[in-house]
């Protein structure tokens, strides 16, 4: 705080000094008098000099860009009277008096001055001539003016742009009118590629948008990076730009380097509008061959409203990433269900699934990443519509279910998972059984993006239940899991591993005790009606309902 205080009165120092040697100079009596408009003094003074009108005050800023600064007509007709050689004098930034009086707007100064001689054609260090910035100020008494006395209508500024696109920027039609009929071209480009009705169209202005279009311009014309007037119309959201472009059958289905259609961007933008003027004008093979789904983008996003439009649409739900474009993902995620589930929109979930939605298709479910997000509506919402609660990462083999992994920590879900369907038995089967295990890892290992270890931690082989459930963040929590999951199996012999977690804590004695072979009748009947019937399906047994809940595991709440 102490060095930032000392810099801002440092600074505070510097302008003051510098402001008051700035006072203290004194205004050279030529360029006062010019300032003020006292013509009388003006004369004097040239007289007294001798006709020398060519030494600036300041770099390159002479006794002519002082009277057209200030708009002192009468000053600048003695001036240039005396002395015409200097009306195309320029200042240190390469500006004529011309230049200043459109820039200052000053119409009768840019007359007197174009009745002189001067050039309006000379452009300044932007290479910006008079005609330019008339354009770009939006001053058609001066464009007139310049294209009175001959000035170059096609000249490109720094950056390529011509007096056509200012104008076309600023929507002026008498001005666009002005210039071709004085031959601009309007198919002229920028450093960027882009035409003066790509320019009207990025920016909404319709009326020069359409005008252009009426006098030939190519609507389909493309900037370097391959975007269109549509593309950029639709990134923009001007709809009736849109609306117009269509009707003039502009092409909907060009794509920039990105590869993305204008119905993509305007899906990624939001605009139920522009979506729905696109979608008629959209290929939907084309849609395809671009790799990626408007619903994909639409559900990353979170555009509630545009995914339900593109669905009602006909738009593919099932429709996947392409290879190249899943790589740049680390998850390799591939469906528009995967983007919603991860964004956590409850609402986009359940519109995907009851379209038809596949939960099954990515290779990480997205069944796991609910379960890791620890939600619960979207986890039941997966599993209603078929989630298969027993898939593996190919990329992470496991001997057991993998949506476990993310799920122990929330016993209820762990439990749920459990009643629809997800197999307990395979958490028991142990590569060692009851004799001894390798020494577990004293050093966290290193997790992937979903939160498990890498598949290097377990380097040749897919790793067992006992050593996930050995891992710091889960141990804690070893004797309620292994609890539940005797609930769902019958006779099975608990590895040395789990054995160990089960003896590290004395209330957890009475678990072990739960294990012991024989299990009850009661328990072994129980595993098997619902291994033979399926857990779909026992509600439509003809039993009393309290063995309805036995069998479905309802009989305890399982408090977390």
């Amino acid at each position: 705080m102490g060095r930032r205080c000392w810099l801002i009165e440092a600074l505070t120092a510097l302008w003051s000094t510098w402001l008051q040697n700035f006072r203290s100079m004194e205004e050279e009596p030529l360029f006062a008098a010019i300032r003020v408009g006292d013509v009388d003094r003006v004369k004097a003074l040239i007289r007294g000099s001798g006709n020398n009108l060519m030494l600036p005050s300041k770099p390159g800023w002479l006794a002519i860009h002082q009277a057209v600064w200030y708009d002192q007509e009468a000053c600048l007709r003695i001036l240039l009277s005396v002395q015409p050689g200097m009306v195309n004098k320029r200042t240190e930034r390469a500006e004529t008096a011309l230049l200043l009086a459109v820039n200052r707007e000053r119409l009768q100064c840019a007359e007197i001055l174009m009745e002189n001689g001067a050039n309006p054609d000379l452009a300044n260090q932007e290479r910006e001539t008079p005609l330019y910035k008339a354009c770009e100020i939006n001053n058609p008494s001066l464009v007139a003016l310049l294209l009175n006395h001959g000035a170059a209508v096609n000249t490109q500024c720094f950056h390529g742009c011509t007096a056509l696109q200012e104008a076309a920027l600023n929507n002026n039609v008498e001005i666009c009118e002005m210039l071709l009929k004085a031959g601009a071209k309007h198919h002229l480009r920028n450093v960027f590629g882009i035409t003066p009705l790509f320019s009207a169209a990025q920016c909404g202005q319709e009326d020069s948008l359409r005008f252009l279009v009426k006098h030939g311009a190519d609507i389909n014309s493309e900037a370097a990076d391959g975007g269109t007037a549509l593309y950029e119309a639709s990134k923009n959201l001007h709809v009736d730009t849109v609306k117009f472009l269509l009707s003039q059958k502009a092409d909907a289905n060009k794509s920039g380097k990105t590869s993305l259609l204008p119905l993509h961007i305007a899906a990624q933008r939001g605009s139920d509008v522009v979506v729905s003027l696109l979608i008629p004008a959209t290929s939907k093979a084309r849609v395809r061959r671009c790799g990626i789904s408007p619903l994909h983008v639409a559900a990353e996003r979170n555009r509630d409203d545009v995914l339900e439009i593109l669905i009602a649409a006909g738009f593919d739900v099932n429709a996947q990433l392409s290879e190249e474009r899943s790589k740049l993902y680390e998850d390799r995620r591939s469906t528009a269900l995967y983007f919603a589930v991860i964004n956590n929109n409850i609402d986009n979930v359940r519109l995907l699934l009851q379209s038809g939605a596949d939960p099954n298709l990515d290779v990480f479910r997205p069944l796991m990443v609910a379960a890791r997000q620890g939600c619960i509506e979207i986890v039941t919402l997966l599993v209603e519509h078929g989630a298969d609660i027993n898939a593996c990462i190919p990329t992470h083999p496991t001997t057991f279910p993998a949506i476990y992994m993310f799920s122990m920590k929330y016993l209820p879900l762990f439990k749920y998972l459990l009643d629809n369907g997800g197999q307990a038995l395979s958490c028991f089967h142990c590569l060692y059984g009851t004799g001894p295990h390798p020494s577990l890892q004293t050093s966290r290992p290193h997790r992937g993006h979903l939160g498990y270890p890498e598949r290097d931690y377990y380097v040749g082989r897919s790793v067992q239940f006992c050593e996930i459930i050995s891992a710091p963040t889960i141990s804690r929590w070893a004797g309620p899991i292994i609890d539940i999951l005797l609930d769902y199996v019958g006779n099975v012999t608990l590895c040395s591993r789990l054995l160990e977690h089960l003896d590290s804590f004395e209330d957890w004695a009475v678990i072990k005790e739960k294990a012991a072979v024989p299990r009850p009748l009661q328990q072994l009947c129980r595993v098997l009606i619902v291994k033979m019937v399926g857990t779909r399906r026992l509600k439509r047994l003809p039993l009393p309902g309290g063995l309805i809940r036995f069998l479905q595991h309802q009989e305890s709440y399982v408090d977390v």
